[in-house]
């Protein structure tokens, strides 16, 4: 279950009979995992997913939590950035401090819409309700959250993270607040937690081997989220966290 970055966009080949608008790759990491294990996997991630989407459904899609049943064994999610608008702030800032700098225009650009302190608390309680959900309707599964993958450096940025410094100082404290919101929830529904912000510390945007792209990307690419390497990554460490 989960957003973009558990869906895989800008990753082709896509999954045939996946709605278009949800990007979800052949290669996302839960696909790959599935490959690997011998795995029957139901991937219901959709990019631009919130919270919502997994309790409630959205639009067209019901409820990804509505996969579930007692038969099943394992579930993955990377949810909750959505919420608080994480990417596409960051894309959103990136696109301003990109068009003043080279004189292009910031007509294009949609302008940042912040997250107030309310949208976390109702992020925090949304996550432990996806836990609290999934134990309900397949008691029997192992239940893994995956934790949103580095994109910014500690400190700083570079050419291919245009941002403004305070922007960037936003953005990480934004990334701060999902991994901690992320492990609570899992620490509360008796979870495990991979924690992908900490796997790919070194393979941020700014690094020598990123896990994610930067911006601007070429055409078909999604901005600010994993690349191949990226989900191959969390593929792999996800195997590590099963049993033999």
């Amino acid at each position: 279950m989960g957003s973009s970055f558990a869906a895989g966009p800008g990753l082709p080949p896509y999954v045939p009979d996946a709605p278009a608008r949800c990007g979800r790759s052949a290669g996302n990491y839960a696909q790959q995992l599935a490959a690997k294990r011998g795995l029957a996997l139901t991937d219901v991630t959709c990019s631009g997913a919130t919270t919502g989407a997994v309790l409630e459904g959205w639009a067209e899609l019901p409820a990804q939590v509505t996969a579930i049943d007692a038969d099943t064994r394992l579930v993955t999610v990377t949810i909750g950035g959505n919420d608080v608008g994480y990417i596409g702030n960051m894309i959103s800032a990136s696109c301003l401090t990109l068009a003043r700098n080279t004189g292009s225009g910031t007509e294009k650009c949609r302008t940042p819409s912040w997250a107030e302190e309310e949208k976390f608390q109702q992020l925090a309680a949304a996550l432990i309700r996806i836990g609290t959900a999934v134990r309900e309707r397949a008691p029997n599964a192992l239940l893994i959250f995956v934790e949103y993958p580095a994109i910014l450096p500690p400190t700083g940025t570079c050419a291919a993270t245009p941002l403004d410094p305070a922007d960037a100082d936003r953005l990480r404290e934004v990334e701060r607040r999902l991994r901690d919101l992320t492990g609570l929830a899992a620490k509360q529904s008796g979870a495990l937690l991979l924690p992908a912000a900490k796997l790919s510390l070194d393979h941020g945007v700014c690094d020598a081997e990123p896990w994610m792209e930067g911006f601007p990307v070429s055409a078909g690419k999604a901005p600010y989220h994993p690349n191949m390497a990226g989900m191959s990554a969390v593929a792999v460490a996800l195997d590590g966290m099963l049993p033999r």
